[in-house]
């Protein structure tokens, strides 16, 4: 799966919905169902199966495998990138923001710092860089293990 560097403008615009990017994390590479994504959000089954057409719609999540559940077939749904970036889009990244921010407020013991700090632009190039490679560069565990969220950014204020 390759990531994803900048989104399509339809992307972009499925993403500026903060249950659209819970639902594409939730997913992941190992996939989900609309019933899975239900009772792992806590969100309506009408509203998951909504968001989930558009984000196949633009290519966000793609059908996977089926299962046959009491006589009727659920589909699997996978992400198509192990990442995304909305590059400058307001209302994409407070979606993505405010999606993320539900779940660092429900996790046990988060690390969460947040720093201020003045260098040049090529110091933030270099530290940018340096921060993608080494959560590129993170070998995923089995599925026994718990799942982490990462979010890194360097940012001009």
């Amino acid at each position: 799966m390759e990531p994803v560097t900048h989104t399509t403008p339809d992307q972009t615009r499925a993403l500026a919905h903060p249950t659209r990017h819970q639902i594409w994390r939730a997913t992941g590479s190992e996939g989900a169902t609309v019933s899975q994504l239900t009772h792992r959000l806590r969100i309506n089954k009408g509203n998951v199966a909504h968001h989930v057409k558009v984000l196949v719609d633009v290519g966000l999540l793609r059908p996977d495998r089926r299962r046959t559940v009491r006589g009727g077939t659920e589909q699997y749904y996978v992400t198509t990138a192990g990442r995304v970036s909305v590059g400058d889009d307001e209302s994409a990244t407070r979606a993505m923001l405010a999606s993320i921010t539900e779940e660092v407020v429900e996790a046990t013991d988060p690390l969460l710092n947040h720093r201020t700090i003045r260098l040049t632009r090529r110091q933030a190039q270099a530290l940018a860089t340096h921060l993608e490679r080494v959560v590129d560069d993170l070998a995923p565990a089995g599925s026994a293990e718990s799942t982490y969220g990462v979010l890194v950014s360097v940012y001009r204020r």
